[in-house]
């Protein structure tokens, strides 16, 4: 069934977005939260595990200290307060994936709670303020067989993967983000990609969103212009990229207006994200707290961090994202207009590594904001994942800087590269692309540009050395583009002086 929208200009003419960003984290600690099981992604299915994240009976949880060290130094750069006491709770519901039917978490005791994020949508800063950040352990993983949309409905059987189950999580829960209007999905997006900065700088986890290990939940209301409370909400589930968080404001904007405009009620409900189509369906009524029958963990003690630790983990932050970037900024000679897009493009810290790889940085951004940009964006999918790596950027311009490749050659091995054709050197090799400069070759090649353009050679010969560029085009063309245009000049010159 088609659902039916309104267009997103006309949702801001007569109702006011709320929004709540849930994202959860998965740490990178060696073991899972509560035992000693490999916190590795990828194995066999069912090969990481043990008694204690399957949940069998007898067997007792034990905390993972690098996973306390992880969310204090989180709250720490979220600009959050750090309990001196909080304990652990048992979250009760039945999911095929989870194996304990219920999730150990954190409830009303979190561990990092009144914190903020600044982020900055188009010259306007909007402060995010984050209520808590809780510590807790992630599901399985279900995967549904047969059936068209990979999806329970329709399948033939599912299978689950207890892998996954008890590696460590971080829900970070934002308060109501009001009062950003048309940038509603802007911000969305802006506040997922400055705390995903900020997590990779932390090295707390990979933030790998496509492998599931950040995702973010987006519960969303419209309220009539002007009113004092807030609607019922949504909350779509697992959205795992930057631009689908936007999409997925944006889509639940439209249709939350669809279905006020017609009189009818929201369902307070979860929903699904489609990636192909950029639209949201129904999944289950959405629970209240109340719900889960919260009651504390008896199998564990409270964790209690001392402020001499909290401090010393203090300590141990890195740069905070806005002064690193000015000072990237200040490095690399980029004007405000072009630190801000390569920002918004997601694209700083692939021009980091690319630089440290031996790249300038003019050169960095002029493929990752271009090329490969265009890639990503024909794709759907984020810089990070179009498939080149900074590695791989500093490798062909370096062919480029020492005159093996021009950059129109240069764009013929990314196109190898994003097609998977294999290393740079392959590329070069297999697709013929290193540039001519053998004097014997581009000499026989000049000798035929000046027989096919005598008038132009005279002219050269005459003084007028502007006039080189027509013969020393017509060369390239007749190279293929391979020639050293700098040594097909200077032939020129030298046979015309």
């Amino acid at each position: 069934m088609t659902e039916t929208l309104v267009p997103f200009d006309e949702v801001l003419e007569r109702y006011d977005p709320a929004m709540g960003l849930e994202v959860h984290v998965e740490l990178n600690t060696n073991t899972k939260m509560f035992c000693g099981c490999p916190a590795t992604f990828g194995g066999e299915p069912n090969s990481q595990v043990c008694p204690t994240c399957l949940g069998l009976p007898g067997s007792m949880p034990v905390v993972n200290a690098k996973a306390v060290e992880s969310a204090i130094r989180i709250g720490l750069a979220l600009n959050g307060k750090i309990a001196e006491w909080c304990r652990f709770a048992r979250k009760n519901y039945f999911y095929p994936d989870m194996p304990k039917n219920f999730q150990t978490s954190q409830y009303d005791e979190p561990i990092v709670y009144d914190g903020y994020l600044d982020v900055e949508v188009e010259g306007e800063t909007f402060r995010v303020e984050i209520e808590r950040a809780h510590m807790e352990e992630d599901t399985g993983k279900t995967t549904h067989i047969g059936g068209s949309t990979g999806r329970i409905h329709g399948a033939d059987y599912s299978l689950v993967d207890y892998n996954r189950a008890g590696i460590p999580l971080i829900e970070i829960v934002t308060r109501p983000i009001l009062g950003t209007g048309a940038k509603a999905p802007l911000v969305a997006k802006a506040y997922v990609a400055a705390l995903r900065e900020i997590l990779l700088g932390l090295g707390v986890s990979d933030v790998r969103m496509d492998q599931g290990s950040m995702r973010c939940d987006v519960n969303l209301s419209l309220s009539p212009k002007g009113a004092d409370k807030l609607g019922t909400r949504t909350e779509t589930k697992n959205v795992n990229s930057l631009r689908s968080v936007e999409r997925a404001v944006r889509f639940e904007m439209s249709r939350h207006a669809a279905i006020l405009d017609a009189g009818e009620a929201i369902f307070q409900e979860t929903r699904h994200f489609h990636e192909d189509t950029g639209t949201t369906s129904a999944g289950r009524p959405k629970s209240d707290a109340d719900d889960y029958r919260y009651f504390p963990e008896p199998d564990l003690v409270p964790v209690a961090p001392s402020r001499e630790w909290v401090e010393e983990l203090r300590g141990t932050l890195p740069e905070p994202p806005a002064e690193k970037r000015a000072r990237l900024q200040a490095e690399w000679g980029y004007s405000d207009l072009e630190m801000r897009d390569v920002w918004a493009a997601g694209a700083l810290t692939l021009i980091e590594a690319t630089v440290a790889e031996g790249a300038s940085a003019q050169a960095a951004r002029k493929w990752w904001m271009a090329e490969l940009s265009r890639a990503a964006n024909d794709r759907g999918v984020e810089l990070a994942e179009v498939g080149v790596t900074p590695a791989q950027v500093a490798e062909v311009q370096k062919l480029v800087d020492g005159g093996s490749l021009t950059d129109k050659l240069a764009r013929q091995v990314f196109e190898g590269l994003l097609a998977g054709e294999g290393s740079v050197a392959e590329i070069v090799d297999a697709r013929g692309l290193a540039v001519v400069s053998d004097d014997g070759a581009l000499g026989e090649a000049v000798d035929e540009a000046i027989a096919a353009q005598p008038a132009v050679a005279d002219k050269i010969r005459g003084g007028n050395q502007a006039a080189a560029g027509a013969l020393i085009g017509a060369v390239m063309k007749a190279t293929g583009g391979k020639a050293d245009a700098k040594r097909v000049r200077e032939l020129i010159l030298e046979k015309l002086a």
